[in-house]
This record gives C-alpha cells, sequence and structure tokens, in this order.
C-alpha cells in the first residue's frame, strides 16, 4: 500500500470567522430586518460544518454496486440516472443528432461590460450552419456564470492526482453543502456533453489562456476521462481504497469518447495558437474525433487594433465567418459519418499500451 501523505489542510473556521464569511451574503441593509431568522440559519450552517454534512440526504445505494449497504447521495445518483439516460439516447440511431456548442467566453450584456461577446456572435454563425445541416443544436453559454444568480462551477479538487478511482463519474465532489459550496452547474453539464453527438467549442483567448469559465469546465470533465462510476467501492473518498484499486490495475474508462468535435479560437493580439492546439489535445485525450482541418480554426479579429471597434472589425470580415460556418459544417459532416460508421478510424479498438 502506497501512503496517503497528509498536513496541507487548514484548520476549521473559528465561530467568528465562520460568521464573519455566513454574513457575507448578507450585507444589503434591506436583510437586517431578518437578523433574528438569519441568526437562525446561520446556528445550522455552523452544526452542518462541524459535522461535515457534505451530502445530508442518501439512501441505500442498492445492488448496482459493489457495496449495496453504502449511503450514497440522492443528487448525485439523480445525476447519474440522467447521465444513463442521455447516454442510452446518444447510443439509439433513433435518437435525432445534436451538437453541443459552448460559448467559453465570460462577457454578455447581462452583466458588467454591458455587450454582447463577439463569441456569442460566432456561436451563431455555426449554429445556423449546423441547423442548415440538419443539425439538432444545445447552447452551453458559459458567460452565464457572470450573470446569473447562485451558479456555479466549484473548482475540481483533484482527486485524480491520489488514485483515479477517488475521481467519481459523474463528479461526487459537490454538492458539499457542510461548505455551502452548492449551485453546481456541473451536473446538468455533464448530461448535455453526454447527450450530444457532437460538440463545438468557441472561445476567446483571456491571457494567453481559455477563460475561467471554460477551464473550470474542462477540468470538472476530468472524471469523464476515466472517472470510477461506483463511489461505492471506494466508500466515498477514502484515499487508501481508490490506491488500493489502482494498484491492481485501473482500465480508465471514456465516458465521453466517440463523438466528434470542432474547435473555434479567436484573439486580438497573442496566443490564439496555443489555445487552440490545448483544447484540441484535450479533447483527442477524452477520446473525442475532430472534424478535420478546417473545423480546428484559430484566427484574429482586429490584430492590435482598438477593443471599442472590434465588433465593426468582425462585421466586415465576412471570410471568418465563412470559416466559421465551414467548422461548422465539417462537425455536421463528421457526425452523419459517424453515426453511420463510416468515418474512417484507424486508431479505433487499439489498446494503449500506457492507459492514463
Amino acid at each position: 500500500m502506497t501512503t496517503v501523505r497528509k498536513g496541507q489542510a487548514p484548520a476549521v473556521l473559528s465561530r467568528s470567522a465562520f460568521h464573519e464569511r455566513f454574513m457575507q451574503s448578507f450585507v444589503d441593509p434591506a436583510f437586517r430586518r431578518e437578523d433574528e431568522a438569519l441568526a437562525r440559519v446561520e446556528a445550522l450552517a455552523w452544526d452542518a460544518y462541524q459535522e461535515g454534512r457534505k451530502a445530508p440526504i442518501t439512501r441505500k445505494a442498492g445492488n448496482d454496486f459493489a457495496d449495496p449497504d453504502y449511503d450514497l447521495s440522492t443528487e448525485w445518483l439523480e445525476t447519474r440516472e440522467r447521465l444513463k439516460k442521455a447516454e442510452a439516447a446518444w447510443k439509439d440511431p433513433a435518437t435525432p443528432s445534436r451538437v453541443l456548442l459552448i460559448c467559453g467566453s465570460s462577457r454578455n450584456d447581462g452583466t458588467c461590460p454591458g455587450e454582447i461577446s463577439k463569441t456569442w456572435r460566432l456561436l451563431n454563425t455555426a449554429k445556423t450552419s449546423l441547423e442548415s445541416a440538419g443539425m439538432g443544436t444545445d447552447v452551453l453559454d458559459l458567460s452565464l456564470l457572470t450573470s446569473s444568480y447562485q451558479l456555479h462551477i466549484h473548482p475540481c479538487k483533484g482527486c485524480v492526482a491520489t488514485a483515479m478511482p477517488l475521481c467519481h463519474w459523474p463528479c461526487s465532489c459537490y454538492p458539499n453543502h457542510s461548505l455551502g459550496q452548492t449551485s453546481d452547474w456541473m451536473a446538468e453539464i455533464y448530461e448535455r456533453w453526454t447527450a450530444a453527438h457532437g460538440v463545438i467549442i468557441l472561445t476567446p483567448v483571456y491571457w494567453y489562456q481559455s477563460p475561467s469559465p471554460l477551464k473550470l469546465m474542462m477540468d470538472r470533465l476530468v472524471c469523464a476521462d476515466g472517472g470510477n462510476p461506483d463511489p461505492t467501492s471506494t466508500h466515498g473518498k477514502k484515499p487508501e481504497e481508490a490506491k488500493a484499486i489502482e494498484m491492481k490495475g485501473w482500465d480508465y474508462p471514456k465516458h465521453l469518447a466517440g463523438r466528434a468535435y470542432g474547435v473555434v479560437v479567436h484573439g486580438d493580439v497573442a496566443g490564439i495558437e496555443g489555445t487552440r492546439r490545448g483544447l484540441c489535445d484535450w479533447l483527442d485525450w477524452m477520446g473525442l474525433i475532430d472534424a478535420g482541418n478546417q473545423a480546428r480554426l484559430d484566427r484574429y479579429i482586429g490584430y492590435y487594433e482598438p477593443y471599442a471597434t472590434s465588433h465593426d472589425t468582425l462585421d466586415a470580415d465576412q471570410a471568418m465567418l465563412a470559416e466559421v460556418a465551414n467548422a461548422a459544417k465539417a462537425v455536421a459532416n463528421a457526425v452523419k459519418a459517424l453515426r453511420a460508421g463510416t468515418l474512417s478510424q484507424p486508431d479505433k479498438g487499439l489498446r494503449q499500451p500506457r492507459p492514463k
């Protein structure tokens, strides 16, 4: 058995520090009339925090799991059930083809910038192209994280780096009610990825990298690449048990493999090529299938020109809009060929000698 290393976790908050954090959500003077009620709610939250009630509502896992008597979160079980239905629909030849369009920008006109993103415009160009090719579309606008009430993608906790079987599919790290880590969007996002026959990520470059909402989603999708579908096998998050399972041999199931993908990256000065390569490498690693050269696009909009006129610059760049439409058409063609079994995949069925 390998050693489980300890010693990084901080001490629990003091009662006074907990009070300060709890009340940060209620600084609006309008809440002062309910201070007594808030104090009662805070006392309950403090008890949950002290006792570590991560999943307060559970039920027995049942015979589908290694330990039928283990108490599993009902929220996790509900997400699992939705994923099973989505996967069944994805596999069903009678299900209409659907492409998931992901807007990676943090910006929309419902929050501080007060203006739509260029990424949103490119996404709608791709959407029109897909629909003209007979594809259904599902738009996932990650900018909603910046403009929606209590909507979160909580960060990945890195369970994989302890042992792959500790990372559950779908993710069981959230919600964590004892820490107030709730309203996690990923439960829905897992379902939408699972149901999609194709995926197109459209994103700007922020400081040479993917925007934070997109990266948060990417990190939380690690459970789709090798994740353990049975949390009872590790009795929740017991690292010793997960390490023992991995050392016996883990098959790293790729839960989203077999979907077609395209990537559109845009920027104004630098970083587009590195971001596009990183996204494509990530999707390749998860077992998605690229839709060809024209589906992997990186372009500048207004190279070293003012931000203020960048939408006007995009208006004038009809060639780029046509390239985005072509990227979508390429994904539509790949989806049709994949579902018909006619898309050549020379490495299909080859066993990886060093899976991870």
